[in-house]
């Protein structure tokens, strides 16, 4: 395993970085306040070829590999993890399709976000399927025409109010069937320029095959709030069979697949978090004096932020090995990406909350970044499969 970095690597890194450096991070506390969507943020991150990072060269003209992913998202959410969030959604709803596909239905369904700034939603948890995916009631219907019809609603689904294309995971012929599958509903494309903000409305998209797309009222969240949460329903939506990727039966596997790829993902956002927890507690703790000393010389303060460091260079080297194991396609990538994503999450809170804890009365304040670092963090502990999920991944694995 090779931890150095190559020279296309320290590319990118260098890139988002500036974008960070210069475009969110002296903003950031006026962007949450302002609630609006980061369209700009977004347009930029593309035009540096920062996102859609699953999409196959074959397509986009270039190849990014799952370890570079990692590197880049990580960056993105040293900046902000609710932006990070709103780009690597589009890879989440996509990597089935390049994994998947057939080659139209990558040029079909993946061009779109090489030509234009377009967000895409993964449509998988529901009101009442969350971690249990068996739980789902979303489902597909075959016509004597030999098209489907789609109804259901899905909940919690990123990017939902400015979505370009949908990617939805579904039962096969009745709610309660065993079989899932995977569709893509593209609609009419969404920029800044036709959805700027969409503030507290709802949205509705009627489709030219039949039936339409209900999107609801965005989700007042705790934290991570420049991305954008909603649900979203389906009613008798047309699909046509190519519109189905790979096997209309096998869409667990590939709610598998998605998610081993994902993980790791989510470990970098967690990650980014972490390291920004860390270093924003460190200025604060170097500049804030009690009796008579700095902060950071104090000696509890100290073992707590060596505590802190510690935990963000073991989940940065969980995190390696995660991407490491999944571009060498090992057999056991999954227990690894668990491990990432619950190490990274971990680190994620632990620094976030021992970070407001160090910056006192202040950190309880909206005046510092670290009340909303604290905020964002804990979520990184429940989407893409809560903690206790990850544990029965590993504990399955292992025994």
């Amino acid at each position: 395993m090779d931890l150095s970095y190559s020279e296309n690597q320290r590319m990118y890194l260098e890139t988002v970085r500036k974008l960070v450096k210069n475009e969110i991070t002296p903003h950031i506390l006026e962007m949450e306040k302002a609630h609006r969507f980061p369209w700009t943020i977004i347009h930029k991150a593309w035009e540096m070829g920062v996102i859609n990072l699953c999409i196959p060269e074959s397509i986009k003209g270039f190849d990014v590999d799952v370890f570079s992913s990692a590197l880049i998202i990580k960056e993105i959410s040293y900046g902000d993890t609710g932006i990070s969030t709103s780009a690597m959604c589009n890879d989440l709803a996509n990597v089935v399709i390049s994994q998947h596909g057939t080659d139209q239905q990558k040029e079909r369904f993946l061009r779109p976000f090489v030509e234009k700034p377009l967000l895409a939603s993964f449509c998988l948890t529901e009101p009442g399927a969350g971690s249990d995916n068996s739980m789902m009631i979303s489902f597909i219907a075959k016509r004597d025409d030999g098209t489907y019809v789609l109804n259901g609603s899905k909940c919690f689904i990123t990017n939902a109010s400015y979505a370009s294309q949908f990617t939805i995971l579904c039962k096969v012929g009745k709610p309660t069937s065993n079989f899932m599958a995977c569709v893509v509903i593209p609609v009419s494309h969404v920029t800044s320029a036709d959805l700027p903000d969409v503030g507290n409305a709802t949205r509705e998209i009627n489709l030219p095959t039949g039936g339409k797309i209900i999107i609801g009222k965005p989700e007042d969240k705790l934290g991570q709030r420049l991305s954008n949460t909603a649900s979203v329903t389906f009613e008798d939506v047309i699909i046509e069979p190519d519109q189905i990727i790979g096997d209309r039966r096998f869409g667990f596997k590939y709610i598998v697949d998605v998610l081993d790829f994902a993980r790791p993902m989510v470990a970098a956002i967690g990650l980014g978090l972490a390291k920004r927890a860390l270093d924003v507690t460190l200025a604060y703790t170097r500049e804030r004096k009690q009796f008579g000393q700095r902060i950071c010389d104090l000696p509890v303060a100290r073992d707590m932020l060596t505590t802190m460091w510690k935990k963000v260079e073991l989940a940065e080297l969980s995190l390696m090995k995660a991407c490491c194991k999944i571009q060498e396609k090992a057999k056991d990538a999954g227990i690894y990406a668990s491990l990432a994503k619950n190490t990274c999450s971990e680190a994620a809170i632990f620094c976030s909350t021992e970070g407001l804890h160090l910056h006192g009365g202040y950190g309880f304040t909206t005046e510092y970044e670290i009340s909303k670092l604290a905020r964002d963090a804990h979520i990184i502990d429940i989407y893409e499969g809560v903690r206790e999920v990850q544990n029965m991944i590993i504990g399955r694995e292992i025994v």
